[in-house]
């Protein structure tokens, strides 16, 4: 790691310990049987926090130990765990601690950390801590300097991985994947962005100049690799949203492949999306937003653009996405705004395509504004007043009379004939609802296709690809709903399986070469908390079943459950008083990453999801018109 260039590049203090400050380390006195890591005696808040100490007396199986605070403290021998010399202080790779316990690799992480170091190995697996904070450690002369590099020729970094990814794939000629997990706000999507970024580049490389100029030819937009990059404003800006953890958090889940040919040039690239949280477009929670493309078209970047979808508005008018938080601290929605139409003419979309994107959710915005009244003595609702109906007409392209109609007087089919049947006002509020989710979700899913379809170029034969999988983290709120049994559903399935692959592998590994080895199967730890959500008369499949039932509801549901699970399931529990600003709950369950206490409020409308024929047909106008 002796590179001069490297040395001198302003992210290397980010990424390397300096020659002067190893020798600090090596030279420090130190006592291998009387250091020792234990439990702060004054961590209130019971965040397993460790101090030094050293070893006092040893009496039996219990030590007193002198910590570095002063404190003199009597313990089982077990709980002084072991402190590694000064040498591995801030080491790249914590499998090479020669004590590997829980308060070394925390204390290593965290001094790391404090020298602004969040990229450390840990064995197989590269650990990032969240900065919060832009770091010079991603720009295109760091890129070169990992590119064809070995892993332990470079300091810890999500490009060495991404590079080994890359290299594994055109010598062994097999695709890959890289997995990118942790909690919500963790930096799962930044790190996602980044790997794509360093792909686009090294594969570029790959291209001569000559192929690279006609991929341009006869075009206005971006090279391939600058649109590969440019996808992530696009789906951001209609996917990302403020939540009370992550100010850019990832309300849908993608699996982004990079193509590339057999020799390894970049050939392209499609995504595949999950679980978007279109509950998210009707509904936020304190403290929260919508998702950003909502408050970027409010912005003024364009100043025409407002009248031309009928916002005359203020933000705070349209309920739909004004019932939390309007502003992110440190966010400028108008330049967010620029960034993303920026970024939609690199991707090479027409004008119109991007018009009718803005129509529909100004249309979405206006439908959050009707208002409808119930007819006396009548099961039928009808239009209070109509302005807002018409400017959400408008926007969508379709009959106000026609589209009012479809609300109010749905047609369903009776038989073999079709009729027309008269919504009361409950049940109009709910068609609203479900059509504005509707109608969001089918456009993220075109808007999704009309990014593949860009990304797709014919030109260069695709051979191999590389999968990133980028889904939304672990998440315990003060108000946990449907939309985090969901994530966190899928996050311990995500866990188990990596477990399996990684843990599990590795001691069949140990096995072959003849090591002595308990055999531990880590997968289990997690099957039972997944079988009780997804099994026969697992959460799931009751909450399905409750949807069915005449004059069901959430607390019908919540009762059921407690008769199925509650004293009988060790992963169901009764959830402990809300505490502070938490909101009730009805059940908790134990998952690998906490307990979370969730409310049922809502589980059976957001899992039924209505939507009308006549809604339906709205979608499918609205989804010809966009194409």
């Amino acid at each position: 790691m002796g590179n001069v260039d490297f040395e001198n590049d302003e992210g290397y203090k980010y990424l390397a310990i300096s020659r002067e400050e190893k020798l600090q380390f090596t030279s420090k006195p130190f006592d291998t049987k009387k250091n020792r890591w234990v439990p702060d005696a004054e961590d209130d808040k019971k965040e397993r926090c460790f101090v030094a100490a050293e070893i006092k007396s040893t009496k039996g199986d219990t030590v007193t130990v002198v910590t570095v605070k002063g404190n003199e403290v009597t313990l089982k021998a077990e709980e002084a765990q072991e402190m590694n010399p000064p040498k591995y202080t801030k080491t790249e790779d914590m499998a090479n601690l020669t004590f590997l316990n829980e308060a070394s690799v925390l204390t290593n992480l965290k001094d790391r950390y404090s020298a602004m170091m969040i990229y450390t190995y840990s064995g197989l697996f590269c650990v990032v801590i969240n900065p919060y904070k832009r770091l010079p450690i991603y720009t295109e002369s760091v890129i070169k300097l990992y590119m064809g590099k070995r892993r332990n020729e470079m300091p810890p970094h999500l490009f060495a991985v991404a590079d080994e990814a890359y290299r594994n794939m055109v010598q062994d000629r097999e695709n890959q994947s890289m997995l990118i997990t942790g909690e919500s706000g963790a930096g799962k999507t930044e790190n996602t962005k980044k790997v794509i970024s360093y792909f686009a580049i090294v594969g570029a490389s790959q291209q001569s100049a000559a192929e690279k100029k006609k991929e341009e030819g006869g075009k206005k937009v971006g090279t391939l690799e600058e649109q590969i990059v440019q996808t992530n404003p696009v789906l951001e800006a209609f996917g990302n949203a403020k939540t009370v953890r992550n100010n850019n958090s990832s309300r849908f889940g993608k699996f982004i492949r990079t193509h590339f040919s057999g020799s390894g040039k970049l050939a392209g690239g499609d995504i595949e999306h999950y679980l978007l949280e279109k509950s998210r477009v009707v509904r936020q929670a304190p403290g929260e937003r919508c998702y950003h493309i909502f408050y970027q078209i409010m912005s003024g970047f364009d100043p025409s653009l407002r009248g031309k979808l009928k916002l005359e508005n203020e933000l705070a008018y349209y309920h739909f996405c004004s019932q939390a938080e309007l502003t992110i601290e440190g966010v400028n929605d108008k330049e967010e705004m620029g960034l993303t139409q920026e970024a939609f003419e690199i991707m090479g979309f027409e004008d119109n395509e991007i018009q009718d994107l803005y129509k529909n959710v100004a249309g979405i915005m206006h439908m959050g504004e009707m208002k409808f009244k119930q007819r006396p003595r009548e099961e039928q609702a009808e239009v209070d007043t109509d302005t807002d109906a018409q400017n959400a007409a408008h926007c969508f392209g379709i009959s106000h009379e026609d589209f009012l109609k479809a609300l109010t007087k749905p047609r369903v089919r009776v038989g073999t004939e079709w009729v027309n049947k008269g919504q009361n006002l409950e049940q109009v509020s709910w068609a609203v609802s479900g059509l504005a989710k509707a109608v969001y979700a089918r456009m993220f899913r075109w808007l999704i296709e009309r990014c593949n379809k860009t990304l797709d170029a014919r030109a260069i034969e695709r051979k191999y690809f590389i999968g990133v999988l980028d889904i939304a983290g672990f998440e315990i709120f003060d108000l946990n709903s449907f939309e985090q049994l969901w994530i966190n559903f899928v996050n311990e399935k995500l866990q188990q399986f990596f477990n399996h692959h990684m843990f599990v592998l590795e001691q069949e590994e140990y096995k072959r070469e003849g090591i002595q080895w308990t055999f531990i199967d880590f997968g289990l730890d997690l099957q039972a908390c997944i079988e009780l959500i997804e099994k026969p008369l697992g959460i799931i499949s009751m909450l399905d079943e409750e949807c069915i039932v005449p004059k069901a509801s959430d607390m019908t549901y919540v009762q059921k459950l407690n008769d199925q699970h509650l004293g009988k399931h060790p992963n169901f529990q009764k959830p402990k008083p809300p505490k502070g600003k938490q909101a009730e709950a009805h059940f908790a369950i134990v998952h690998y990453a906490g307990t979370v206490r969730y409310n049922a409020n809502n589980f059976l409308e957001k899992n039924k999801d209505p939507l009308n024929d006549s809604g339906k047909l709205i979608c499918i106008i609205l989804l010809l018109t966009t194409n």
